[in-house]
């Protein structure tokens, strides 16, 4: 009896694993279906929505990005991504002809360098350009640009504080990427 529930724990596990690497390319296809460009290895670890004004370098990993709006979106080598982020492009005008809002939309784009980690739950709005190395903090709200090496995080997001630049070059000079 003994035998028989741990073989069938192991095909049960086996059978998860095999579905969740079949997921997890079919994820990675959609995505790549949809974008401008993109660059290989992209990894997809969840359900993401990307739009058509999208470009993505190489190495880049998303666990549930969700880009919402006409803006373009431009999204740099080696980028991680935790569950749940957004990026919003897109906004309803509340200076137009009605109120609270009127049916026009203002759009702008959302840049994002080389190695930027954005931790689970992050938003960030258009307009925002996100320097290289850069470390946003989960949860955060990035309203506006954030320097290349920064650490920032809240909401709205601000740097708090920055990564050791040499010690940022010396892996960045050795390739040392994850």
């Amino acid at each position: 009896m003994n035998f028989i529930f741990r073989l069938i724990s192991y095909i049960s596990f086996r059978i998860t694993l095999w579905r969740n690497k079949i997921t997890k390319k079919y994820y990675t296809w959609q995505v790549k279906t949809i974008v401008t460009s993109f660059e290989n290895p992209i990894t997809v670890n969840a359900k993401c929505s990307f739009t058509n004004t999208t470009t993505l370098g190489k190495n880049t990993n998303f666990n549930g990005l969700i880009i919402k709006g006409l803006g373009k979106v431009s999204i740099g080598n080696n980028f991680h991504s935790g569950e749940g982020c957004k990026f919003i492009t897109s906004f309803h005008n509340y200076l137009g002809s009605k109120i609270p809002y009127d049916q026009t939309v203002i759009s702008k784009d959302i840049c994002i360098e080389d190695q930027v980690w954005i931790g689970d739950h992050v938003i960030i709005l258009g307009g925002v350009k996100i320097g290289e190395g850069a470390i946003i903090q989960a949860g955060s709200v990035v309203t506006s640009d954030i320097p290349p090496l920064a650490i920032a995080g809240g909401h709205p997001a601000r740097v708090f504080s920055s990564r050791d630049k040499e010690h940022y070059m010396r892996l960045k000079s050795e390739g040392k990427f994850h």
